[in-house]
């Protein structure tokens, strides 16, 4: 159970990391972007060591989904924001 909940926290960093970059709060030129995404992956690396794999399922699903949604916000042949 330890290590399940060790391999959700990485998950859950690695995914804080990825939310914060496409609500344009956090950008990866952003040093607590890496320091995030470092930590959260030698949790996951740590766990995946011991052999226990739920966090990388979370990441993968998310990962997907949560890239979905900025496209389908869009919709399509939608024009990209301009920047300023």
């Amino acid at each position: 159970m330890f290590y399940q909940i060790v391999s959700l926290a990485g998950a859950f960093l690695i995914l804080l990391a990825y939310g914060l970059n496409q609500r344009g709060r956090l950008t990866p030129d952003h040093a607590a972007y890496s320091v995030i995404n470092l930590l959260g992956a030698l949790l996951l690396l740590w766990v995946a060591v011991v052999d226990r794999r739920a966090g990388f399922i979370l990441v993968e699903a998310a990962w997907a989904v949560m890239s979905v949604v900025p496209l389908v916000r869009r919709g399509p042949g939608a024009r990209p924001r301009a920047t300023v």
